[in-house]
């Protein structure tokens, strides 16, 4: 019917090169040394922002997960469909590297590079980031402590997805998953119920036996598994198959999805062990420390996806805004939408530039500073940046107004995906504790994070005033675990206005810090008060 025109709506947001469109990741890469990496950013950044692709991430997340226990003959399979786009979407990650970059790469800044391809993953479709995460951050680990390592690895660091349900070692391409919590525990993994037996030895790489339940098992058609099980030495971590060496099924059984609020794409699980085989990661008793790169790592993937939600939001709002008039003025010319935009790419931006910080950290492996910068930057930028994502995504779905809040659009989806950031691997309270935890066990860490902060003061008035501030709050002791979460908060706004000013503009790192620094209302959005920042910032922004 002909009842009325279409008008003054912004066109949808796709066929966009989502790596050209970005002028600070464009910047990032530049300050360093990734050149190498440049091309393969913009094929995948064209790739993603594509109609095809932008289209493959609706459909996996409409169509999701479907768990069938058994076939059509009644024999159990414990088996889950995916939607094609699914596949899709992890053949192209994985045969761009998302999931092992940096440990085939011999270019330097491996880190750096893989930061930004995982950046530009997370923008289009967030569900596939568990298993490319989780496949991707169990390297280190199995390289250390499995003997099984060498038969294992070059079929997880190729660049082949084969999402067949057969044995491992019938398979080209191999993802790893985690099944880490119980009911009673939860974050407490000392807590565990389950119990390994061994079958003959204790030794690394030996054949246990696992009798128990995991509350919560990610990516369920991995390959396999890295678990936590109490030994007669105590916790201990282990590598369980979905099918055992001799090509049957292992004994393990899928009970059910999980029904999420987000990542719907993403299959998550309740299973439960009878006299599964697995074998030992490590030595017994220490499953923690054994483990524990690896959730360092994925804690820094949650960074990772929030920026990138984030910055998907912001694309989003800042493409719009370019179309939509209000009271006959572009919406990008308004003050006051014009503020409230301009805050946003400053928030994006800290966040991004934390995590590249975080990634520069990784690539510095060998500098025992970088080292411990890196044990404190990864909790407490785990914290802040997934907490500020939810708020963040929040305001952007508003600047879109109805169309932001309807599913047709991207924003509802990346709203609903950023509370998994904050939850998976450790909440707010764990990762805060957690800060607490490294102050205790590496005293010199506080050295090290003054020295990192002093290096920028002297410019910004705000900062220094804040830093000096900072400064007596760690060296107060007056009920620490309480006012863990704002220590972590002043540390994260502290880390966030000095990498600001390093790799910013001026302009953009003092509308920072005078915003979020001096008492003001930073945690929300819109509040710049100088004219010229928001000139500034959305300039620099436009694309």
């Amino acid at each position: 019917m002909k009842t009325h025109q279409v008008f003054n709506q912004s066109p949808v947001f796709e066929n966009v090169n989502l790596y050209e469109f970005d002028a600070i990741m464009q910047s990032l890469v530049k300050k360093q040394d990734i050149s190498w990496i440049e091309d393969t950013l913009k094929n995948y950044g064209k790739h993603l922002g594509d109609k095809e692709w932008i289209y493959k991430g609706k459909l996996a997340n409409e169509y999701t997960p479907k768990f069938h226990t058994h076939n059509t003959k009644g024999f159990r399979v414990d088996e889950v469909e995916f939607h094609q786009s699914y596949h899709d979407l992890m053949q192209l990650a994985i045969k761009n590297e998302v999931h092992s970059l940096p440990w085939v790469s011999q270019q330097k800044n491996a880190h750096v590079a893989r930061l930004f391809l995982n950046y530009l993953d997370n923008q289009n479709e967030a569900g596939t980031s568990c298993p490319l995460t989780m496949t991707f951050s169990a390297v280190p680990p199995l390289k250390k402590y499995f003997p099984q390592a060498d038969e294992w690895l070059p079929k997880i660091l190729n660049q082949e997805y084969d999402p067949s349900n057969k044995p491992y070692f019938e398979k080209k391409g191999l993802t790893i998953g985690m099944a880490m919590t119980e009911k009673q525990g939860g974050t407490d993994v000392r807590a565990n119920t389950t119990v390994a037996i061994p079958e003959n030895t204790k030794e690394r790489g030996a054949v246990y036996h696992l009798t128990g339940h995991k509350w919560f098992c990610s990516a369920p058609m991995c390959d396999g598994f890295l678990t936590l099980a109490q030994t007669e030495g105590g916790l201990s971590c282990f590598l369980f198959p979905r099918w055992k060496p001799d090509g049957t099924k292992n004994n393990f059984r899928i009970q059910r999805l999980k029904d999420k609020l987000g990542n719907k794409s993403n299959a998550s699980s309740e299973i439960e062990f009878d006299g599964a085989l697995a074998w030992l990661v490590g030595d017994e008793g220490r499953g923690v420390p054994t483990i524990i790169e690896m959730v360092a790592l994925t804690r820094y993937d949650c960074m990772i996806g929030s920026s990138g939600l984030m910055r998907r939001g912001l694309s989003e709002v800042l493409h719009h805004i370019k179309y939509r008039s209000v009271l006959s003025k572009e919406l990008i010319n308004q003050p006051l939408m014009r503020n409230v935009v301009a805050d946003l790419c400053l928030e994006s931006e800290a966040s991004l530039t934390m995590t590249y910080r975080v990634a520069q950290c990784l690539d510095n492996f060998k500098n025992e500073e970088e080292q411990l910068l890196l044990r404190l930057l990864t909790p407490i930028g785990k914290f802040w940046i997934t907490k500020r994502a939810i708020t963040f995504l929040g305001e952007a779905m508003e600047c879109l107004g109805g169309n932001g809040y309807v599913e047709d659009s991207i924003l509802p989806r990346l709203y609903r995906e950023a509370p998994v950031n904050a939850i998976w691997e450790g909440s707010g309270n764990v990762q805060c504790l957690d800060v607490l935890r490294a102050f205790h066990k590496s005293p010199e860490i506080k050295d090290v994070l003054f020295r990192f902060l002093n290096q920028e003061k002297g410019k910004i008035e705000a900062y220094d005033a804040y830093v000096e501030r900072l400064k007596n709050r760690i060296n107060s002791t007056k009920n620490m675990e309480g006012n863990a979460r704002i220590m972590a908060s002043e540390m994260a706004l502290s880390i966030q206005a000095s990498l600001m000013i390093t790799y910013s503009t001026e302009e953009s790192a003092l509308a920072f810090c005078e915003t979020r620094l001096t008492g003001g209302t930073g945690y929300h959005f819109g509040y710049l008060t100088e004219e010229k920042w928001i000139d500034h910032i959305l300039e620099r922004n436009s694309m």
